[in-house]
């Protein structure tokens, strides 16, 4: 159940090089709030805290303004803050040497009522100590490198956001205005939660995972071994494209193929395959006139019902439900 009306005070942490998304999205989800009853006391405060107040750049290139440093932050302080939040971006790296930084993330962690962060910012919670044991996620380039350095954090990579317990993570950037809508949830209820996300623009809860987005970027991390693999699959997809006619048209033994895509790759062929059919399929879904038989046919799956299949499988969402939400053609388009 949602708490009594407060307000409650939300502290961003943000670094030089920060992605401007993750400090201004979800920071403008919950100030959104506020104008939802304006009787009412404002649910959220909201404050900027860096390592100096003042101009802050981005990666943007624009600046943001921090109220505070975190240096002038007293225990005092952090004691009234509800949701203490931690913003990713390129300057990240920089941001985990920073001895400073993490023990402010320390200190303001052990205080708040509920501690996130956003995309690459949960590198900074696990720099911290505040992930281990606990399962989270973060932009989909950075969960294989969060997990390697940091093996006592649960990472998971498909999810949008993740909660355990008082800590939430995100994925990358407008990830962290989905976490913002569930925070605003848990806070306020889901009639304010809706108000908001059909203000913005944005689901409740997005359907599919991180894999909708990043399937196709899996083949660019093909390698010396797999690169004409990959090419010969994305040219060919209506084939049959077992192992052994892959593997013949670059010149492969099967199980060489087979070694190769797990070393390179961390897949196997017949995964990369549908991966790739799907990613066509769903460039496809995006012309509302083409029907999902022919769509599926030309993409190589073998009935309209197995690519469905596929499509839940590593979507999460049927093909009817994807192009429903992410068709460029409005319904009512009446035009040739």
């Amino acid at each position: 159940m949602p708490t009594p009306p407060e307000t409650r005070r939300v502290m961003m942490l943000a670094f030089p090089d920060c992605q401007i998304l993750d400090v201004t999205g979800p920071l403008e989800i919950l100030a959104s709030a506020n104008e939802l009853n304006p009787d009412a006391p404002p649910p959220y405060t909201i404050e900027l805290i860096a390592e100096s107040a003042g101009p802050l750049k981005t990666t943007a290139g624009l600046d943001l303004v921090a109220h505070r440093a975190y240096g002038a932050v007293s225990a005092r302080d952090l004691g009234g803050v509800h949701t203490f939040m931690v913003a990713g971006g390129n300057g990240t790296l920089a941001a985990l040497r920073s001895r400073s930084l993490i023990a402010f993330v320390k200190r303001a962690a052990a205080k708040a009522q509920r501690v996130a962060s956003v995309c690459s910012g949960a590198a900074i919670l696990a720099e911290a100590g505040l992930l281990d044991g606990r399962r989270a996620t973060s932009h989909w380039n950075s969960v294989d490198s969060i997990a390697r350095a940091y093996p006592k954090v649960k990472m998971e990579a498909d999810a949008i956001f993740v909660r355990d317990g008082g800590v939430w993570t995100s994925a990358g950037i407008t990830a962290g205005m989905d976490l913002a809508i569930a925070l605003l949830e848990e806070d306020l209820g889901h009639e304010a939660a809706l108000h908001v996300a059909r203000r913005h623009v944005l689901y409740m809860m997005r359907p599919g995972g991180q894999s909708q987005f990043s399937a196709a970027l899996q083949g660019q991390r093909a390698g010396a071994r797999t690169e004409a693999a990959v090419s010969f699959i994305a040219a060919n997809l209506k084939r049959d494209l077992k192992a052994g006619t892959i593997a013949e048209a670059v010149g492969m033994s099967a199980r060489s193929l087979l070694r190769a895509f797990r070393d390179e790759m961390d897949t196997t062929p017949a995964e990369y395959v549908e991966k790739a059919r799907i990613d066509a399929a769903r460039r496809r879904l995006s012309e509302p006139r083409a029907s999902a038989k022919i769509i599926a046919a030309e993409c190589g799956f073998s009935s309209a019902e197995l690519m469905r299949r596929a499509f839940h499988r590593t979507l999460g969402v049927s093909p009817a439900d994807y192009r429903a939400r992410f068709a460029t053609a409005a319904r009512g388009d009446r035009h040739a």
